[in-house]
C-alpha cells in the first residue's frame, strides 16, 4: 500500500483511467488532479461518466487500466480494511439525496458519526445540531424525510455529507430538481462549508451556470476523455467547439442529441423499399 505523501498538493490524482461497463467504454484514458482545499467541478453531458468517476474515487468500482489515488493511496489496490478507513475520510451527497426514509432528520445526519466514530452521544448531538444549523435546519431536526421539501432534503443530505468533517466531500448532482432559491443556497453552502472546514470538494453536475459561480477549477468530460479544463473564466472564454457548445448551451455543435444507433432510422421504423415492413424489436441493432 502506498503511504500518503504530505508534500503532495493534490488530494486526488487520476492517471490514464480506463473503465467500461461490459463492451461499452466509459473512460478511455482520463487524467486529472484535484488540489487540496479547492472546490472542483466535473462537468459533462448526462451519461458521460461523472457519477461513475465518483464511484471509482470511492472504491466501489475498479478501473480496467490506470489508477486513482486519494491522499497518496492507490484506491483499487487497498484491502477491505484500508479502503474502509479511507472512506471514513470521505463525505458523499448522493444524487437523489439518499436519506434514510424511516428515521428522522437528526438520526440521518448522526449516522456517519455513530457508524465511524466512538464519540459519546452528547457530543454527537452537539455536532449534528451544529451541522444542521450550518444548513439552516436546526429547527427541523425532528422531522421525517417525508416531511421535508426537496430543497430541505438536499440541505439535510449536505449536512450528513460533512457531519464528520471529511477531508474529501463529493457532491453528485447537488442542484438537480431545485428551485432557483434553493439551488443558489446549496451552491453557497458548498462553497462556505468547504472554506470553513478546510476540506476538498468535488462537484459533479451538468448545471454549468451555477457550478461556475462557486468552483475554483473546472474539468469537462466527453467521450471518455478530458475535453477541457481551467478556471471558470478560462473555460468560458475557450473557442474549442465542444466547450463553446456545452458551456453556452448552443443548439449546434459537435455534441449529438441522439444516442448512436446501428440501424438507419427508417429501418427501425420498419420502412423498407418505400413500404412498411416492421421487424421485431429484438432484431434491431443486432
Amino acid at each position: 500500500m502506498t503511504k500518503p505523501s504530505a508534500a503532495s498538493n493534490n488530494l486526488v490524482e487520476i492517471e490514464d483511467l480506463h473503465f467500461s461497463f461490459g463492451d461499452r467504454p466509459v473512460f478511455k484514458g482520463l487524467s486529472l488532479v484535484i488540489p487540496r482545499g479547492k472546490v472542483v467541478a466535473i462537468l459533462g453531458a448526462s451519461g458521460c461518466g461523472k457519477t461513475t468517476l465518483l464511484q471509482l474515487i470511492g472504491g466501489q468500482l475498479r478501473p480496467s487500466r490506470g489508477q486513482v489515488k486519494v491522499d497518496g493511496q492507490v484506491v483499487h489496490q487497498l484491502g477491505n480494511d484500508a479502503l474502509f478507513e479511507l472512506r471514513k475520510k470521505m463525505g458523499m451527497m448522493f444524487q437523489a439525496g439518499g436519506l434514510f426514509t424511516d428515521i428522522p432528520t437528526f438520526d440521518n445526519v448522526a449516522f456517519p458519526l455513530r457508524e465511524h466514530t466512538k464519540l459519546p452521544e452528547p457530543l454527537v448531538r452537539q455536532m449534528v445540531l451544529m451541522k444542521l444549523n450550518a444548513v439552516g435546519l436546526r429547527g427541523a431536526h425532528q422531522l421525517m424525510p417525508s416531511e421535508l421539501s426537496g430543497g430541505m432534503s438536499r440541505r439535510v443530505a449536505l449536512a450528513r455529507a460533512i457531519a464528520h468533517d471529511p477531508m474529501l466531500s463529493m457532491y453528485d448532482e447537488p442542484f438537480a430538481g431545485l428551485d432557483p432559491i434553493s439551488l443558489n443556497l446549496i451552491a453557497e453552502l458548498i462553497r462556505r462549508l468547504n472554506d470553513a472546514l478546510g476540506t476538498t470538494s468535488i462537484v459533479v453536475t451538468y448545471d454549468v451556470s451555477e457550478s461556475l459561480k462557486l468552483v475554483d477549477y473546472v474539468y469537462v468530460i466527453a467521450d471518455g476523455k478530458l475535453a477541457g479544463k481551467g478556471t471558470p473564466d478560462e473555460v468560458l472564454a475557450s473557442e474549442d467547439p465542444f466547450l463553446k457548445q456545452f458551456l453556452h448551451a448552443l443548439p449546434d455543435g459537435p455534441i449529438e442529441f441522439h444516442y448512436p444507433s446501428r440501424q438507419p432510422y427508417e429501418v427501425e421504423l420498419g420502412f423498407k423499399s418505400g413500404r412498411l415492413e416492421a421487424e421485431p424489436l429484438s432484431q434491431i441493432d443486432s
